[in-house]
């Protein structure tokens, strides 16, 4: 019987190696070796391929053949952001204690677990967006949600249906998501696979771990404080992101020093199809232009990340609106303040990423010059603030705090030429420490003294070429060339031989060569320790830092808004406690930056109210602007509760609780769904949400099935919103002319068309809305204007003017009874009354809601009143 083969022996780094690759199976460990980080197997050649690092094998040829790939250590904020941005989650190993120090293998161990959702290095994280870890719970009713910013310390939470978790997941775009492990189908289907997920197990997500992980962390006894002890589900998934970060080694985040709660009642609700459809701040096609776009007039990181979310969730609190309107107003009105703020604000660096930087003992000798840099710019601030008679201003300026004792002891404490790592050394300044000055002097002195001693050896030996010098192998050496070597002394020690040099070594060389080595390395150890003392002393001004942060924040975004208003023609929106939307000479944010400048932007006047013209029917061709018109009324609304000024002459409205759109079609074939079945989940989802301050804009509903069916959905969509109790402000752009006839059958309904003129060969756009219906589509007019072949172009009139002739002719046959119904849906004669009995006894009671209740009522009444 053959002899079993003996598996290959595991040398002491390969053992070490997979024992700690054991702990974190699902990440990258870059494994630290000498001056390299060092990443096996499957790591290696993943590595390999998104670093485009040469992947070598080790032991090539032996049973122990492994793939390896590795860079130096100095590189790794070069390679790390590469695989984060992949994808990779990757655990960093480094060796524990100074291999001289041991004479087996050296202790490492992983000091620290970089994901996507807690990535803190620069080239990872974009400046103007905060990257958000999220963690979702699912509970029976409702579900928790929580986002954290490691690098900013923004913690916030909340709780809702899955409507309204998909609307926060497309707001703050998360770069990780931790769900529990039983629920990975669950999320998948409620939010989809797009988002980076990671499971964790099922016993992380309980109330009472949650709840003493956030106490511990806040060294509180309850959350009271922070306004979120109601939100169960919300707490659980807090306590799993508090979990997650103490498993990545993410252990100093004194930084995270509060939780928001996210009032769903205090913003505007916007649908995830509103917000893809209004392009706020993504698009589907790479190259669009979004609103954030355009908007974003901020100068510093900490305003251009708060704009985004001033977007995401505009106000409903007209006091807060207005408040935020009346300060854009005097900044552009006050140019010498603006510009003032403006030329401060961009002296100000990341605040808030710098102190999550402090609180994690991360932060940089140079960084820490940036904070008094930036510390000192907003002294200015606060005194212009102080002395507006703004009196919000004067409160920003009030609440600015002036760390006045942090920015004397950085200038004092920190060289003004300070490196950009602590390992490049000379980075506390001379005075601070008598001993380290004393070793700095030693250490500097060694060039002065190392010439002296050559001058004075080479005249007391007569070498004129004599020469001192060190190398990493010998340390201090004289080098004499061999013309010379017989007027060498005989107390040098001869160290090395050259081909045409000797080189030696005297007592007095050794003696001052252990003082100048053993003082750079104490030099290394107490800078080192003066350098982490200072930086924990700097901990104290975690929170005071952060609410400068927020507060030149708020400051940076409104001069912005300020900015774009004088760069733009905008105009301040006036708010009141109405139902009525008032738009005179409005325009489209987005459109009109994109036009020529020697093409004006037709503007257009749009007015809703809950009464008399509560829905606009909005008729006109194809390309004739209708979208644009939906689209722009939206976006001034968000505009102005965002707290800017708006594209327009002039705007009066009451404050919008809600926002839906139903704008182009959007297939998702994928799951199994047409376009017209996207359209009505859609349109659904907007019927079954509206209220008293909703507005509502509606394009082309029913276009995607038949056109009897389209135009029947889409009539009894608009006579719905029309009867609905609460009345919702409706734009309702269509091009099925039929619908015209609702203005005759309900108060509340106008109608209006984007006005075209007809010349003899061509139809020009005129892109202005006007009252009253309109008769024609123009569709083989912009097939014309598309290129199409003009063989197709005669071939679709010839055939228009063939079905038009055909639909007089089936008119015809029709009784007078049934001509009339085609017109008009809901004109009753007496031949139709037994229609009326058999659609009162065809109707259920008892599945009817009240509101489907009364507008059958409703409805039958306009019948038998005609």
């Amino acid at each position: 019987m053959a002899a079993k083969a003996k598996a290959p022996k595991e040398t002491p780094l390969m053992k070490q190696y997979n024992d700690i690759k054991a702990k974190y199976p699902d990440a990258c460990l870059l494994f630290r070796v000498g001056d390299f980080y060092e990443t096996f197997g499957e790591d290696a050649i993943r590595t390999a391929n998104i670093l485009g690092i040469t992947l070598t094998k080790r032991s090539p040829g032996t049973a122990s053949e492994i793939e390896l790939a590795g860079f130096p250590h100095h590189s790794i904020n070069v390679y790390l952001p590469k695989l984060v941005k992949a994808g990779l989650r990757v655990a960093i190993c480094d060796q524990l204690e100074d291999p001289k120090a041991t004479k087996t293998i050296v202790k490492r161990g992983v000091t620290e677990l970089v994901t996507p959702g807690v990535a803190l290095n620069d080239e990872v994280l974009s400046s103007k967006a905060n990257n958000f870890l999220c963690a979702i719970h699912f509970a029976k009713k409702s579900l928790g949600i929580s986002f954290l910013d490691v690098s900013t310390g923004e913690f916030l939470t909340s709780e809702g249906d899955v409507e309204y978790i998909d609307k926060l997941l497309q707001n703050f775009a998360p770069s990780e998501v931790l769900v529990q492990k039983n629920n990975k189908l669950k999320f998948q289907e409620a939010f989809g696979n797009t988002y980076n997920l990671f499971f964790l197990d099922d016993w992380i997500f309980k109330e009472d771990y949650a709840l003493e992980s956030l106490t511990n962390h806040f060294k509180t006894k309850s959350l009271k404080g922070y306004g979120v002890e109601d939100l169960e589900e919300g707490i659980i998934a807090c306590g799993a992101i508090l979990y997650y970060l103490s498993e990545t080694q993410h252990t100093r985040v004194e930084h995270i020093s509060t939780i928001q709660r996210i009032a769903e009642d205090a913003y505007v609700w916007m649908d995830r199809f509103t917000i893809r459809n209004l392009e706020l701040y993504n698009s589907t096609n790479s190259n669009a232009t979004t609103l954030l776009n355009v908007i974003d007039k901020t100068i510093s990181p900490m305003g251009g990340r708060l704009l985004k979310r001033w977007l995401a969730l505009p106000l409903k609190n007209s006091k807060r609106i207005v408040e935020r309107h009346d300060i854009v107003d005097e900044l552009k009105e006050n140019d010498i303040l603006l510009n003032g703020f403006q030329k401060q604000i961009k002296q100000i660096s990341d605040l808030e990423r710098l102190t999550s930087k402090i609180a994690m003992g991360k932060v940089s000798p140079r960084e820490l010059i940036y904070l008094r840099d930036s510390l000192d710019a907003i002294i200015p601030i606060k005194e212009q603030a102080l002395k507006s008679d703004n009196v919000a201003l004067k409160t920003i300026g009030d609440a600015l705090h002036d760390c006045s004792l942090l920015r004397e002891r950085i200038a004092h404490t920190i060289h003004a030429d300070a490196p950009v790592s602590i390992t490049k050394g000379n980075a506390i300044a001379t005075g601070i420490n008598q001993e380290l000055d004393e070793l700095r002097n030693i250490s500097h002195s060694g060039k002065a003294f190392l010439d002296a001693l050559e001058l004075r050896e080479s005249q007391n030996t007569g070498i004129p070429s004599l020469k001192v010098a060190f190398n990493n192998v010998f340390g201090y050496y004289i080098e004499v060339r061999n013309t010379h070597k017989d007027k060498v002394p005989e107390n040098w020690i001869r160290k090395q031989t050259l081909v045409n040099a000797e080189r030696y070594i005297t007592e007095e060389l050794k003696e001052y060569e252990s003082k100048i080595l053993g003082a750079e390395e104490k030099i290394y150890k107490l800078e080192n320790a003066l350098y982490e003392e200072f930086v924990n002393w700097c901990a104290q001004y975690i929170k005071p830092v952060q609410l400068n942060a927020g507060l030149i924040a708020q400051l940076d975004c409104l001069a912005s808004f300020a900015q774009l208003a004088i760069d733009n023609n905008y105009v301040k929106p006036q708010i009141d406690e109405s139902f009525d939307l008032d738009i005179k000479d409005g325009r489209h944010p987005v459109i009109e930056k994109q036009l020529p400048h020697d093409v004006p932007y037709i503007a257009n006047d749009v007015y809703l109210n809950n009464d008399n013209q509560q829905i606009i029917m909005i008729t006109g061709p194809n390309m004739s602007g209708k979208s644009a018109i939906l689209r722009q009324t939206a976006l001034i609304v968000l505009l102005a509760q965002m707290g800017s000024f708006v594209p327009a002459r002039e705007v009066r409205m009451g404050v919008v609780d809600k926002i839906f759109t139903r704008v182009g079609a959007s297939d998702n074939i994928s799951m199994g769904e047409s376009t017209f079945m996207v359209e009505m989940n859609e349109t659904a989802s907007i019927l079954n949400n509206i209220s008293n301050r909703s507005l509502v804009l509606l394009d082309e509903i029913g276009r995607g099935t038949s056109t009897y069916d389209g135009i029947s959905i889409a009539w009894a969509i608009a006579e719905y919103l029309h009867e609905h109790p609460t009345k919702p402000k409706t734009l309702f752009a269509t091009h099925y002319h039929e619908l015209n006839d609702m203005q005759e059958h309900f108060d509340g309904v106008k109608n209006f068309n984007v006005s075209v003129k007809e010349l003899k060969e061509t139809v020009l756009f005129i892109r202005k809305l006007v009252p009253g219906g309109s008769a024609h589509s123009f569709g083989i007019h912009v097939a014309k204007m598309a290129g199409m072949p003009k063989t197709v172009i005669n071939r679709a009139e010839k055939m228009l003017k063939q079905l038009e002739k055909g639909h007089k002719k089936e008119d015809s046959k029709l009784t007078p009874v049934e001509q009339d119904l085609q017109l008009s849906f809901f004109n009753l004669d007496d031949p139709l009354l037994e229609e009326l009995k058999q659609e009162i006894l065809q109707t259920d009671i008892n599945s009817l809601t009240p509101i489907e209740a009364m507008m059958k009522l409703n409805e039958l009444k306009r019948l038998v009143s005609k």
